[in-house]
C-alpha cells in the first residue's frame, strides 16, 4: 500500500502541453502498478493542453479550477467534480479559464509514457 499527498511528488513539465502545465506521477511504474498510471495535472490560469490525440484512453477527475474541454469543436465546461472520459484516438484540448490553477487526476493504462 502507498499513501502520500500528491504534492510529495515533484511536478514536471507536461510533454504534450505548453507553458504553465505540469504533471506528477503519483502511482505508476515505480509502484509496480498492475493496470494504471495515476497522474495529477495542474494548469495555471490561462494555460492549456493543446489539441492532441493518442491511441489510449484517459479517465479524468477535475478537482479544482474552471475551464473547458473541446470535443468535436464544442467547448464543454469543466469545474470541480467534473469527470471526463477520452476514448482512444479521440482529439482533446483542455483550457483553464479561471483565476486559480486547474487540478485534475488523470488515469492512463500501464505502460504508456507516464508524463
Amino acid at each position: 500500500m502507498k499513501v502520500i499527498k500528491y504534492t510529495d511528488v515533484a511536478p514536471v513539465e507536461l510533454k504534450v502541453a505548453g507553458p504553465g502545465v505540469t504533471g506528477r506521477v503519483v502511482i505508476g511504474k515505480a509502484d509496480d502498478d498492475v493496470n494504471f498510471c495515476m497522474r495529477v495535472i495542474e494548469l495555471e490560469p490561462g494555460a492549456q493542453i493543446p489539441p492532441h490525440s493518442h491511441p489510449w484512453e484517459h479517465q479524468q477527475f477535475y478537482h479544482a479550477g474552471t475551464g473547458y474541454v473541446v470535443k468535436d469543436g464544442e467547448k464543454l465546461p469543466l469545474g470541480p467534480g467534473s469527470v471526463v472520459y477520452v476514448a482512444p484516438d479521440e482529439e482533446h484540448h483542455v483550457v483553464n479559464t479561471g483565476d486559480v490553477s486547474m487540478v485534475l487526476v488523470c488515469l492512463i493504462p500501464k505502460g504508456i509514457a507516464e508524463i
